[in-house]
């Protein structure tokens, strides 16, 4: 199928459930890009064994497809003094969910309770902040087909997939807030700030918890 190489089509196969791919990822240790920036394929995270958050979505993606879902990810863009986070997106019951790789206590796995994808983006809004308590969401990007790149071989490539955050960073992005209620936000406050910064993976592919 789609040519990847059976034993990894095998492991893929068997992650036939949001839950089990999320399972799955979460036994990944944290891409730390100690020796540069990377955008590893899927054949390189399941040869690794690690990733960080957009390599996970596309290896969520890659997994759904195997078990008949869209490949599709889903790009939450912060302001410039924060990341950007990406998500799986999938579909169940007509509700929209989000499988998701994050080293942190927040920004993780959404349910399929959701009704549109802008409704599941804002689910994370406010869990968005850094550690000096600012919500730094600002836009979601449309849902993001990954077969628009089929041609590129993203499925099967031992290669960095540098071109899907290109693409993905230049896609449509709806804006979550006005200016007038950005000024108005108030900060997370310290309960929440220390809360988000319990971590899972410590460098060295320590697991924490």
């Amino acid at each position: 199928m789609f040519n990847i190489p059976e034993k990894n089509l095998q492991i893929l196969k068997k992650l036939d459930t949001p839950k089990k791919i999320q399972d799955f990822l979460d036994t990944l240790p944290r891409n730390f890009e100690e020796d540069g920036d990377t955008c590893f394929s899927p054949m390189m995270v399941l040869k690794k064994k690690t990733c960080h958050c957009i390599e996970g979505a596309v290896l969520a993606a890659l997994a759904l497809r195997i078990n008949g879902q869209p490949p599709l990810i889903l790009d939450l863009k912060a302001t410039k003094d924060d990341l950007d986070h990406v998500v799986a997106l999938y579909k169940k019951y007509g509700k929209w969910g989000a499988i998701s790789k994050t080293n942190h206590a927040v920004l993780r796995f959404r349910e399929p309770i959701y009704n549109s994808v802008r409704e599941l983006a804002l689910s994370y809004f406010h869990e968005y902040f850094d550690d000096r308590g600012r919500k730094n969401l600002r836009s979601y990007s449309v849902p993001f087909n990954l077969k628009k790149f089929d041609k590129l071989g993203w499925m099967t490539t031992h290669e960095d997939i540098d071109y899907i955050a290109e693409n993905l960073d230049q896609a449509k992005h709806y804006s979550i807030m006005s200016k007038k209620q950005i000024a108005n936000l108030r900060r997370a406050d310290k309960v929440e700030i220390e809360t988000g910064k319990i971590i899972e993976w410590g460098k060295g592919q320590r697991k924490i918890i």
